[in-house]
């Protein structure tokens, strides 16, 4: 095997270490903080206020503890495939990995025909109707990949401001927001009325199927893990980037979604364009209406900086399976100018192009972001159920072998251990309800035959490959 220019044949060891504390915030930023998340909720009514305090409490406050205990134990490339793999052995790990990275194809899609709902209140409030033409959702959907792929895979030290750039411009129009409804609230009082009795959860079918979505809008935070040999010091940065980044998020998804309702009734909101709908509404009363303009034209820079950094991160996950020769060698490959696993990131992008279209077949606009959505929720929470349970198999693991002083423990005690061991049913539950067809599908017996029949293809597909590269690697042993 030829030597790099470093002088390692390891592909991991070629990689460029380029991110530091803000880099890894704004990244974190980028990936979780949603204006779609603030919208669907706002959609979802007064009720989701208490539904997102709930979230953050039973599940982003544990989820922070775990990532920050499994990333300065396991300061690796590979994120999440690498602590199933070193708590459980290969086959989960595997199994975990190809979920995580899958789950992407189904994400991708749905994150883009929000983000060009969005970008359509470029023009102003003609945009409302811009916002449901399925040609301009799927040509925008398509340049704004394009542009991420093509980034990222030049380098992440030119693909990481897109990250950067993604993270501010995501902050400032939900800051603009507030500061939108705090004054029209202040002239003219709520477009929504808010009492304690309406903020309490209200459990229909709708609400049951929402409620896995609102929890994995705080979902993200491991994702720059998958990268941590890309960031300078990860034991002492990741961590600390990911209880900054953590409080900022929490508390904006809340306000924001006060913000929306206060400016425009639930009903009128819509669940991917709301927040863009509501500042447009908002400048208009101040009669300031370009700042609706130049909010749609930030956050689609914000939204094109969440794709990027989801691009980055996940991208790690095959090329270091790749790497263990459990998918195709190709995924292991870097690319020789660039440095970057650019084999995983454009078949990452060929196949969500194809769920992007297919996901349009005897759908509306919404039925088809709810798919893209429920299949996003169902493969994402099975590597989550495996990295909540590496957390406490850490905890057997050090009571056995000793303390890591590197380790950031969260369960390294009982009282961690209590914390944590409840999330997993939380996620199998979430599971079951994101196989709840929303109340307004077009077709319900078809949409849960797309839902399953995909999820149960892709998890296929991924096992079908595992056993592949282990009879491989059984070959090249002989």
């Amino acid at each position: 095997m030829s030597q790099t220019a470093n002088g390692s044949p390891d592909p991991i060891k070629q990689l460029r270490k380029e991110m530091g504390f803000w880099d890894v915030l704004l990244f974190n930023i980028a990936t979780v903080l949603g204006p779609r998340w603030v919208a669907a909720a706002a959609h979802n009514g007064t009720s989701s206020i208490s539904l997102w305090i709930l979230a953050a409490l039973l599940f982003f406050v544990p989820s922070a503890m775990v990532i920050n205990e499994l990333s300065s134990r396991f300061p690796e490339e590979g994120g999440l495939y690498v602590w199933a793999k070193e708590a459980f052995g290969n086959f989960h790990g595997f199994v975990a990995g190809w979920n995580y990275w899958i789950y992407t194809v189904f994400y991708f899609p749905g994150l883009l025909l929000a983000s060009a709902a969005m970008s359509a209140y470029i023009i102003g409030e003609n945009g409302a109707a811009l916002s449901q033409n399925r040609m301009f959702l799927l040509s925008v959907s398509v340049g704004m990949l394009v542009v991420a792929v093509g980034l990222n895979i030049i380098g992440l030290n030119i693909g990481k401001w897109l990250q950067n750039a993604g993270g501010v411009s995501t902050y400032l129009p939900l800051l603009a927001l507030l500061s939108i409804a705090a004054i029209l609230w202040m002239k003219h009082g709520p477009a929504t009325h808010f009492t304690r009795a309406n903020m309490l959860p209200v459990w229909n079918w709708d609400t049951v199927n929402f409620w896995s979505q609102i929890a994995f809008a705080f979902s993200g935070l491991e994702l720059v893990s998958a990268m941590s040999q890309e960031v300078r010091n990860p034991q002492k940065t990741l961590p600390r980037a990911v209880y900054a980044s953590g409080v900022l998020i929490a508390g904006m998804y809340i306000v924001a979604t006060v913000a929306v309702m206060a400016l425009v009734p639930a009903v009128e909101i819509s669940t991917t364009s709301g927040v863009f709908h509501a500042i447009t509404v908002g400048s208009i009363a101040l009669k300031i209406g370009a700042l609706g303009i130049i909010a749609a034209v930030v956050v689609t820079v914000g939204n094109a900086g969440g794709v990027g950094s989801t691009v980055a991160g996940i991208a790690r996950v095959p090329f270091v399976v790749g790497i263990d020769r459990y998918l195709p060698a190709a995924f292991g490959k870097i690319h020789p100018r660039w440095k970057t696993p650019y084999v995983s990131i454009l078949v990452q992008a060929i196949a969500s192009c194809a769920i992007l279209l297919i996901s349009q077949i005897n759908e509306t606009t919404r039925g088809a972001y709810q798919f893209l959505v429920d299949a996003t929720i169902i493969l994402y929470f099975i590597p989550f159920i495996y990295m909540f349970a590496a957390a406490i198999n850490q905890h057997d693991r050090q009571a056995r072998s000793g303390h890591d002083p590197h380790a950031r423990s969260a369960s390294g005690d009982k009282h961690g251990v209590f914390v944590c061991a409840p999330v997993r049913p939380r996620m199998q539950l979430g599971i079951l309800v994101s196989l709840v067809p929303p109340g307004d599908s077009s077709d319900k017996l078809g949409f849960e035959l797309k839902l399953v029949g995909g999820t149960v293809a892709a998890i296929v597909l991924g096992l079908t490959l595992y056993w592949r590269g282990v009879r491989s690697k059984a070959r090249a042993a002989l």
